[in-house]
Formats: C-alpha cells, sequence, structure tokens
C-alpha cells in the first residue's frame, strides 16, 4: 500500500475509534459566539434567559430560546442572542407554554422553514396550530432527532401549569435542561435512569410571584440551594445556572445575589459551576 493511502487509512480508524467512544469535546474559548470547531462533538451555547443551543455536526437543538424583547422588556439584564442557524437540520425544544419559555418569535426564527418543534402534549395543539411542524414527547418516552436522543422528564411548574424537562444526548455527552422548574420529588428516578450528566441547566432565581392572588409567597422556581441539590441527585459533573437576572418588580422578585448563593452553596457540597454568560459557549470545565 503507498504512503498516502497508508495514511489515510491510519486517520480513517482514529477517527472510527474516537467517534465510538464519544469525542473529546475541546475548550472553544470564553466568551464568544463563534462556532464549533470540532463536528462530531457536543456543543453547548446558554443563550437569553433560560436559552441553550446544542450543536452536534450541522444540526442544531434550540431549548426554551429566548429573543422577543417585549417579553421581559427592560427588566431582562441578559442580551438576546440571535438564534438563527445556517444550514442543516433544526430543532426546538419547549418545556411549557410561559412566554419566557415558548417564545413563538424565537422558534420560528430558529426553525426556519423546515424546522421542528418539539413539545410535551398538552401543548401540541397550540403550537401547530401557530404554523409550526410539530412532535409531541410523552414523558419518558426517547425521540431521535438525527443524531440526537431527547426525552422528556418530569418537572412541576410553580402555576401548577405542565411542564416537562428535557435530557438531550448525542455526541458522547448527556445534559438535561430544566426550564423553571421547582423542587420535586422525581429528581431520584430521573437521576438513576439517565444520570450521570454531563451538564445540568438548572433555574436558580427562586422567584416568588405576585401576579396570581392570593399570594403565596413562596419561591416558585428552584433557590440556588435547591439547584445545587438537585445537581447532587442528579449526579451532574457540571451545573449551569440558567433562569435569572431580571430586575425586581412588585410582582416579580428573584432571591437576592443569586449567583453568589449558589457558587458558596455549591462549593460546600463539592458540585462543579461553569457561569456560562448569554452568547458563550461551555468549556465543561468548572470556573469557579
Amino acid at each position: 500500500m503507498a504512503g498516502p493511502e497508508r495514511r489515510s487509512r491510519r486517520d480513517f480508524l482514529r477517527t472510527a475509534v474516537a467517534l465510538s467512544a464519544g469525542a473529546v469535546l475541546l475548550p472553544p474559548g470564553m466568551g464568544s459566539a463563534k462556532g464549533p470547531v470540532d463536528s462530531a462533538a457536543l456543543r453547548a451555547q446558554r443563550l437569553a434567559w433560560a436559552g441553550v443551543r446544542l450543536l452536534l455536526g450541522q444540526d442544531t437543538l434550540f431549548l426554551d430560546p429566548l429573543v422577543d424583547p417585549t417579553v421581559w422588556g427592560a427588566a431582562l439584564k441578559d442580551p438576546l442572542v440571535s438564534v438563527d442557524a445556517s444550514s442543516g437540520s433544526r430543532f426546538v425544544l419547549v418545556t411549557h407554554r410561559h412566554p419566557d419559555h415558548f417564545d413563538r418569535v424565537a422558534v420560528r426564527q430558529a426553525l426556519g422553514d423546515t424546522g421542528t418543534l418539539v413539545c410535551p402534549p398538552d401543548m401540541a395543539a397550540a403550537a401547530a396550530a401557530s404554523g409550526f411542524r410539530v412532535r409531541s414527547a410523552p414523558l419518558y418516552e426517547p425521540l431521535l432527532l438525527n443524531d440526537f436522543t431527547a426525552t422528556a422528564v418530569p418537572a412541576a411548574d410553580g402555576y401548577g401549569d405542565p411542564q416537562v424537562s428535557w435530557v438531550v444526548s448525542g455526541g458522547g455527552r448527556r445534559i438535561i435542561h430544566c426550564g423553571d422548574t421547582l423542587w420535586h420529588g422525581a429528581w431520584w428516578h430521573i437521576g438513576r435512569q439517565f444520570g450521570p450528566f454531563d451538564a445540568a441547566f438548572l433555574p436558580i432565581n427562586g422567584a416568588r410571584f405576585g401576579w396570581r392572588k392570593p399570594v403565596s409567597d413562596v419561591h416558585s422556581v428552584l433557590t440556588p440551594e435547591q439547584a445545587v441539590a438537585a445537581a447532587v441527585v442528579l449526579g451532574a459533573r457540571l451545573l449551569v445556572p440558567i433562569h435569572y437576572g431580571v430586575a425586581a418588580s412588585e410582582d416579580y422578585r428573584e432571591v437576592p445575589d443569586a449567583e453568589a448563593l449558589l457558587l458558596g452553596t455549591a462549593r460546600s457540597r463539592k458540585v462543579n459551576v461553569e457561569l456560562a454568560r448569554p452568547g458563550e459557549w461551555l468549556t465543561w470545565q468548572a470556573r469557579t
């Protein structure tokens, strides 16, 4: 066999072995929204509020993307991150129907003309009526989305509305995205069935709502301490906080200094945290 042919075959075999074992993700740098450099690995970018973008090869999967500035107005401090995808298949997974998680403007931009919205059965009809191509996802039924596998798992909504969390795997990694859930009893079951996770995207702002009367004055979203506890139970190698950073108002109050409280609690319980700002790609390594 000629030299160049031998090298080509050797490179092919090395690549095949790497893919079968799950490719290693290289740190892409901090604070940058640059595209991925390794198409065989799962890449994760934090978007505004609770949004996350996952890239695998040419395909893009979004979770709870938000781009509509009217949803939070000036109260949201996060910069809104573009959700355009230039090539490949596109998928959007939505945890529940509230407008800061099911932003129809963001979904349309993310899906383009050919993408698919994946959502819980309770919102499938309304999503289809909005003109989206929809796949319904009953709890615990895995869906193959090209090289992604997505499974809806239980969550608990602060208003009692239906909500799910999403387990997504691909490229040798597995993540869980938890919308704006509060604490519930299914964490152990999810952790045993799907864990450990390479990253858990967990809300941390412990919001107290004043919109519904009479006011309960209890936390209706995970607090920082509860997010750390969830990461422990889930077996998460990395906790990535989401869903925080809204200016306080009479009807919406976050836990003060949620980020600092999260970091302090995480240190005491030996949980790794990566603070990914909107637009940043995960390094999959603790930065705290």
